[in-house]
Parts: C-alpha cells; structure tokens; sequence
C-alpha cells in the first residue's frame, strides 16, 4: 500500500489527522475537480466545496480492498462534481419554467422545504454576494462534516426532506422541542441518533414521522445547534414553532 492510502486509513477515524490530510491533498482535489469539469476551479468556486465534500467522504468510507485510494477519491469527485451539474441543470430549468418555485409553491399544493428548495436554490443566489459566498461554503463544509458523524452526507437531503404543509410543520416542531430540551440534544449529540422514542413523546409528533425524515430532522438540529447563521436562514420557518 501506497502512502498515501496509508495515511487515508489512519485520517478515517481521527478527525486531526483529516484535517492535515486534507490540507495536503488541496492541490490534488482541485486537479480532480478541474478534470471533471474541464476548466480551472478554485478553491473560491462553488465547485471546490463539493470536490471537498466529496474527498471527505472518500476518506471515511476508504478500505484498502478499493485499491488506491487517489484514484478512489478521484473517482468520488467525479461522481459528486456530476450530481452537482445535473442538479443546477434541473434547478435552472426548473426556474425558467416554474418560476413560482422560487416562493416554495410546487403548483400542486405542496410546500417545498427549507432545505430541499433553498440549499438548491438559495445558495447560487447569495453566492452573488462576494462578502458571504466564502461564509456560506464554509458553513456547508461544516455541516458536511458533522452529518459524516451521524452517517449522513449532505447530498441526501433534497430526498429526505418533507414535502407537504404538514409534515413539514411537524418537523418544526419536532426540532423546536429537540433543541429547546437540553436532555434530547444531549442523548443526540453523545450517540449521535434521534432519541425518536423521547422525542416522539415530547413532541407529540407521531414516530413514523420522525423516522421518516430522520436525516433532515437531525441536519436542521445541527444548523441550530452548530449556530450556521448563512444555512439558518434556509430554515428560519422552525423559529415559527418556538413556544
């Protein structure tokens, strides 16, 4: 085994290790993200925080029977960098055809999430503002890496986020009652896992609901948790519930 592979098993499970594995991969995961979208990206480009998102995942899912671990990561780029074409491709179409999207109405009565609409959507647009774009990436690097520790990846939000008025209510008010209990933020940071049966008692939000939507759930409670001003705003609706 290579090196570098090496020292990818050894950052896998220590947190300091991956930050210095990262910094000096920096040069390497430009490059990738550069091949695949055939230009020069930047570490000031949107598509460096996905390139960096995507090696971070690389590291902790890597085991030595996947070969070289250079040529596994690039191949995670890639994969990442591609789903995140398509997805601005789906999202500018969506905006030329159906322009009501942008206020959350899908046309067919149903209310789009927070972050099922906005971190597709809200992003780009802020993105605009050269003061907070650097901010904003920032934020959801961080967020990326939290939710590694919960087996989340940030690329599975759009798909576990509520869709209906009501369900999308009662994660709010699963969330507020998370965050406003000290004893159930305590039980989800130390094993990092909804307490779904405390939490459906206090909250009075039936079980299958939280089940369900248990990575958005658990993703909003760290935007709160972790204090993300830039990602906050994309679920300001869950201060709605507070009291």
């Amino acid at each position: 085994m290579d090196e570098v592979s090496s020292r990818a098993l050894e950052a896998r499970n220590d947190e300091s290790v991956l930050e210095a594995f990262i910094q000096e991969n920096k040069g390497f995961i430009l490059s990738a993200a550069s091949r695949t979208m055939k230009r020069y990206v930047t570490d000031s480009d949107d598509e460096w925080s996905v390139a960096l998102i995507a090696f971070d995942e690389a590291v902790k899912s890597y085991e030595e029977s996947k070969g070289d671990f250079k040529v596994f990561a690039g191949m995670v780029i890639k994969r990442r960098l591609i789903d995140y074409i398509r997805s601005e491709s789906r999202h500018n179409a969506e905006i030329s055809v159906e322009p009501y999207a942008m206020d959350g109405d899908t046309g067919d009565g149903e209310e789009v999430s927070g972050l099922q609409l906005e971190v597709r959507s809200k992003t780009a647009e802020m993105a605009d503002n050269a003061g907070t774009s650097g901010s904003i990436r920032d934020e959801i690097a961080h967020l990326s890496l939290k939710l590694k520790e919960y087996g989340i990846s940030f690329f599975e939000l759009e798909e576990a986020s509520p869709r209906a008025e009501k369900t999308k209510n009662a994660c709010a008010v699963a969330v507020r009652t998370l965050i406003d209990d000290a004893d159930l933020k305590a039980a989800m940071i130390k094993k990092k896992a909804l307490p779904m049966k405390e939490l459906s008692k206090n909250s009075g939000v039936d079980r299958k609901t939280l089940e369900r939507h248990r990575k958005y759930l658990i993703a909003v409670a760290l935007i709160l948790i972790e204090d993300l001003p830039h990602m906050a705003e994309y679920v300001g609706y869950i201060k709605e519930k507070e009291g």
